[in-house]
């Protein structure tokens, strides 16, 4: 009888032993778990369900890596978004950056991924020969230029288009072929002419002015002296 009791004894102290193992276990599974899906959703944007940056470079990163000279980067941004904002509501200007995300998406295809960077500023990376590139973003232009229907009256919407590929930068590093894209938006932006721009090396090298791309806010579209360039 005391040996039988003895061993229930050991048998429940292990019991105790494993269950009190178990919970902080349990504890760090449940943690890792949500931390988890804190990091995907941060890496998508609450407004639009696109990739937010982190996605976005994690993924043009990787392609670039892989595909090279096929692939393609776009940058895009809003024109006149602001005024819409103040004329005609916060609301309004979401429902428009909404409707050019979904239309970015539907561009994309399986082609790639869409992103929204900040504010009115989306992007977006494929896999595209140079052959067919012209073709691909002269639809990206239609599309996105179709007016919006917000509560039954037809907003106008209007974007600028840079695009860049490793094929005319010489070059796969991420940072540089989106500089060029984002430069070759903002000469577009500038000189409302055509209907996108195609990165050079010139756009990926173009100054800054206090830290923005000419074209920015707070910046000039006129020639600057070298030592007024930042």
């Amino acid at each position: 009888m005391g040996s039988a009791l003895h061993t229930r004894a050991l048998f429940g102290q292990r019991t105790l032993l494993l269950t009190t193992a178990a919970v902080p276990l349990t504890g760090w599974t449940v943690h890792a778990i949500a931390l988890h899906r804190r990091l995907a959703s941060a890496r998508r944007d609450p407004l639009t369900g696109l990739h937010a940056r982190p996605g976005y470079v994690q993924h043009a990163t990787r392609r670039l890596t892989r595909h090279g000279d096929k692939v393609m980067l776009v940058f895009l941004d809003m024109v006149g978004f602001k005024a819409v904002n103040d004329r005609l509501g916060h609301d309004t200007g979401n429902a428009l950056i909404i409707a050019v995300a979904e239309r970015l998406q539907q561009w994309v295809g399986d082609d790639g991924i869409a992103a929204r960077l900040h504010g009115d500023e989306l992007a977006a990376v494929l896999t595209c020969p140079a052959a067919d590139r012209d073709q691909r973003l002269e639809q990206l232009h239609h599309l996105l230029h179709q007016s919006v229907d917000v509560d039954g009256q037809a907003v106008d919407v209007a974007v600028s288009i840079g695009a860049s590929s490793p094929s005319d930068l010489n070059s796969r590093d991420y940072t540089y072929v989106l500089r060029g894209a984002e430069g070759a938006m903002y000469e577009h932006k500038r000189e409302r002419t055509g209907l996108y721009r195609i990165a050079t090396p010139k756009h990926a090298g173009e100054p800054t002015v206090n830290g923005r791309r000419l074209g920015r806010t707070g910046t000039t579209a006129h020639p600057l002296a070298p030592e007024d360039l930042r």
